[in-house]
């Protein structure tokens, strides 16, 4: 019985010490005070402070604009990735099962699989030493540092999260339903936007979200990449760090968790709506 405890106490214990400092800064972002260390009551001064702040506003425009932009252009090179993956991989599959009949070694397979790993190393790679190379390859290319520069830095790895939502999909895609549509006189491009597309498309819902929320919270990468006159709300609150932490950072930090929470929820339950269409 004790043993049955252990894992219990080791997940309470970590519980505690990640979401004790998270919800102490939403506590302290309703505080009257400009102490962060002393609670005087409840206030939401420090939210209309925020909100009436130009430079945060227009930080977090910008944020907004470079998320949509990136998960845009992440939708159309990781669907189309996925789908192509996809396709290789089946008519290696059946190339397999004809050279096999015929004593023949195919080895399509594994070039796919490598492909499909160099896709995935985007987000496998540390964002300090991505953030590094995407500087040096700005630099020797001679791109002026701002919205460009970060809109393609974002793109690289919010893609992985588009293509690896879209790919788990397919894997599960019933494909009687292309072949019918091909038998009764279809063309590929109907196919693809009458049968294929509304059945992937909670997949490319939920890549996009977490892409979203990926591109909204991100710092490191985009301190790298950012010009002198683009500034993302991330980066923003990690220069106002720098002279202390105020209830107006807290009170920003809050909307940015409550910001990607929904969006990660969102992403949860289109996730489930997609498994549960699945099983129907």
């Amino acid at each position: 019985m004790k043993t049955r405890k252990w894992p219990f106490i080791y997940v309470g214990v970590i519980t505690v010490i990640t979401y004790i400092p998270i919800i102490m800064t939403v506590i302290y972002s309703f505080n009257v005070s400009k102490l962060t260390s002393v609670w005087e009551g409840f206030s939401l001064k420090w939210y209309e402070e925020l909100f009436r702040d130009r430079d945060l506003k227009e930080a977090l425009m910008n944020s907004l604009i470079l998320a949509a932009l990136s998960c845009s252009c992440a939708v159309l090179i990781g669907t189309t990735g996925a789908l192509g993956m996809y396709r290789a991989k089946r008519q290696s599959v059946a190339g397999g099962r004809t050279a096999g009949t015929l004593g023949v070694k195919a080895g399509g397979g594994r070039l796919n699989d490598v492909i499909a790993y160099v896709a995935m190393l985007p987000i496998m790679i540390p964002e300090i030493i991505l953030g590094m190379v995407f500087l040096s390859i700005f630099s020797l290319m001679g791109l002026p540092f701002g919205m460009v520069t970060l809109v393609i830095a974002h793109t690289t790895f919010c893609v992985p999260y588009v293509y690896s939502m879209v790919k788990a999909r397919l894997v599960g895609l019933d494909k009687s339903l292309e072949e019918a549509a091909l038998d009764l006189g279809a063309s590929p491009v109907r196919v693809f936007f009458d049968i294929t597309l509304p059945q992937i498309m909670p997949a490319i819902l939920s890549g996009v979200m977490l892409a979203f929320a990926m591109s909204f919270d991100d710092v490191v990468i985009s301190i790298f990449v950012t010009g002198p006159k683009v500034n993302t709300l991330p980066v923003k609150i990690y220069t106002k760090l720098k002279t202390g932490v105020t209830p107006e950072i807290n009170a920003l930090a809050t909307v940015m968790l409550s910001i990607t929470v929904t969006l990660i929820l969102a992403s949860s339950v289109v996730g489930k709506i997609r498994v549960r269409n699945v099983y129907k």
